[in-house]
């Protein structure tokens, strides 16, 4: 008959427990043999206890990560020896039996817990890893994640509906995963870099608001805040519904889920309803389509104001400006590490103008400016004592990239981003089409489904760069959380808008039949959004990698080194789905 592994948990004892006899399991984390008297850290899924044991042969072939069962006596602890870092410091289990479960290794890969690791060793062992106190918080941070997020969504009324994972080779910006079909020769199947047709789909069908927590695949490069593969998003829908209505429903949920998951006084959040930034005016401004609303310098657009202004450098070129408030006090070499900053990106340079105390304005530039021009340039940006404006140049298509970069390098060492806030917005307006110049032809920007602001009207008479999409994101403290757009429902409005983009109502016909049947038979307006779980457990956890919130992710040349995967297949399984290796 097996006996029994454990009366509590590593996590439970109490002081009320003492006196008792207590059946505890877990891994041996630490050992100190204090002259007779050994002290084991026993660890499981829910803390920590200590043992305490009086024999040495009761450790026989027990290391450190050997799976043990414990059974012993609750005492109290000493009051020197009493460790508040634990919700069982107060008591320690005297041990008088103890049963090894499962054997470990003398040496192991890594210590669990280190942070200095290498990341393909913690991949490559990541049931250790996971071990750690740090990866198991994020594991249940990310299961709470999920509860809330679906407690808001019924909430509201949605209807959770799980779409296939096998479907037809769709656009959606990335490439596909393809999966060959063995009953169909030379035909394949793709998993879904989003349920976009199939949520859609569910709107003619009559539901009225879907939202599942779907993964989506996508063969593409890994960096710090995407995964390769796969990942995760909270996706829904809604009928008969405008870009605000989807807007109030990703305000109320996330305003939720962040109070919900991060209560601590210490931490502040953006209320509803987030600033809405128009792309233009994100590039402009931040640099970038992903602002971080935290840093407070803004970049001002200059070139106008040096069309006159005999500085060759900025002669026929963008030029924009960010102002440094108290930013003169600063030593000689933060600007020269500036400087370096500035041609580690690119840049030729970056010139500068700094006010001293006294109002004089000093820097290499100062020179080329006539007073009035002084004049405009202060009452412009109202420039202060200490205050250091710094100028950045470029070709059109990389002068507010660059000026982004410098922005966020400013906010970063002159210690102006907040660290406990997390600042939404929404940046709107994208683009319905843009150039490819590898193709050299029009494209769909994003989504091919989005509705073009505008109408029928637009597709036929603007030129196809000037459209805009009733499209949208939502950012928070520089990263993308999601994407959404009102969809386009109508179908003679879907056959004109792939027709810009160089499709035939044949070819939109043979790759979206069933949209495009489905629009003809009566289609709701509708509009919806997809909010990436794993990027808010990035910011939700505070961690610099997405790698650190997934159980078991890829690297960053897309391998499981865990499993192995990709790996070879035998002859047999390639000849059953009609596959030859060339």
């Amino acid at each position: 008959m097996q006996e029994q592994y454990r009366s509590h948990t590593c996590g439970e004892l109490r002081e009320n427990d003492i006196g008792k006899r207590a059946v505890l399991s877990g891994w041996a984390e630490t050992f100190r043999n204090h002259g007779g008297v050994i002290f084991v850290d026993l660890r499981d899924a829910f803390g920590v206890t200590q043992l305490v044991l009086h024999n040495d042969a009761l450790l026989d072939g027990i290391t450190r990560e050997t799976v043990v069962c414990a059974q012993g006596v609750v005492v109290a602890r000493d009051a020197e020896t009493v460790n508040p870092k634990l919700a069982t410091g107060n008591v320690e289990l005297h041990v008088d039996r103890v049963q090894r479960l499962s054997g470990a290794p003398a040496r192991l890969p890594f210590e669990i817990g280190s942070d200095d690791v290498r990341e393909e060793l913690r991949l490559k062992y990541r049931y250790l890893d996971l071990r750690s106190p740090r990866m198991q918080s994020n594991l249940q941070l990310r299961a709470a994640l999920l509860r809330q997020l679906r407690v808001s969504m019924e909430q509201l009324g949605f209807l959770e509906v799980q779409t296939p994972i096998l479907t037809a080779s769709s656009p959606e910006g990335a490439r596909d995963y393809l999966v060959p079909s063995r009953k169909w020769k030379g035909k394949f199947y793709a998993l879904p870099q989003a349920p976009q047709q199939f949520k859609q789909l569910l709107m003619v069908s009559g539901i009225d608001k879907y939202y599942q927590i779907a993964p989506c695949f996508r063969d593409e490069d890994a960096r710090n805040d995407r995964c390769p593969g796969e990942f995760y998003q909270l996706d829904f829908e809604m009928s008969f519904a405008a870009q605000e209505d989807v807007w109030a429903v990703a305000e109320q949920v996330l305003c939720e889920t962040f109070a919900a998951l991060r209560s601590d006084k210490s931490v502040s959040f953006t209320p509803a309803p987030f600033p809405r930034i128009t792309l233009r005016e994100s590039l402009l401004r931040y640099g970038n389509d992903k602002p971080d609303l935290r840093n407070p310098l803004l970049i001002e657009d200059l070139t106008d104001f040096f069309a006159d202004v005999a500085f060759k450098p900025f002669q026929g070129k963008p030029v924009r400006a960010i102002k440094a408030p108290n930013c003169a006090v600063q030593s000689k070499s933060f600007f020269e590490r500036m400087l370096e900053f500035a041609t580690s990106i690119g840049m030729k340079g970056l010139g500068y103008i700094s006010v001293a105390d006294d109002g004089a304005w000093k820097g290499p530039i100062v020179k080329f400016l006539s007073d009035e021009k002084k004049a405009d340039l202060d009452a412009a940006l109202r420039l202060q004592p200490a205050d250091t404006l710094f100028f950045i140049c470029d070709r059109p298509a990389v002068v507010n990239s660059l000026a982004g970069q410098i922005r966020a390098e400013l906010g970063e060492r002159l210690g102006l981003i907040d660290k406990s806030r997390f600042a939404f917005c929404f940046v709107t307006d994208f683009p319905m089409y843009e150039y490819n110049d590898q193709t050299k032809r029009i494209d769909f920007s994003h989504n091919p489904f989005s509705m073009p602001q505008g109408g029928l009207e637009a597709l036929e008479s603007d030129p196809p760069l000037d459209i805009r999409a009733y499209q949208f994101d939502i950012v928070c403290n520089g990263v993308e959380l999601s994407s959404g757009a009102v969809r386009n429902h109508l179908p003679e409005l879907m056959v004109k808008a792939f027709e810009v983009a160089g499709y035939s109502e044949s070819d939109l016909e043979a790759r979206f039949g069933a949209m495009y049947t489905a629009f003809r038979y009566g289609a709701p307006p509708h509009a919806g959004m997809g909010i990436g779980v794993d990027r808010i457990l990035m910011l939700l956890s505070g961690e610099e990698s997405i790698r650190d919130v997934v159980a078991f992710p890829m690297n960053g040349n897309a391998q499981d080194v865990l499993l192995g995967a990709p790996s070879e297949v035998t002859e047999e399984q390639l000849r059953e789905v009609h596959i030859r290796i060339r």
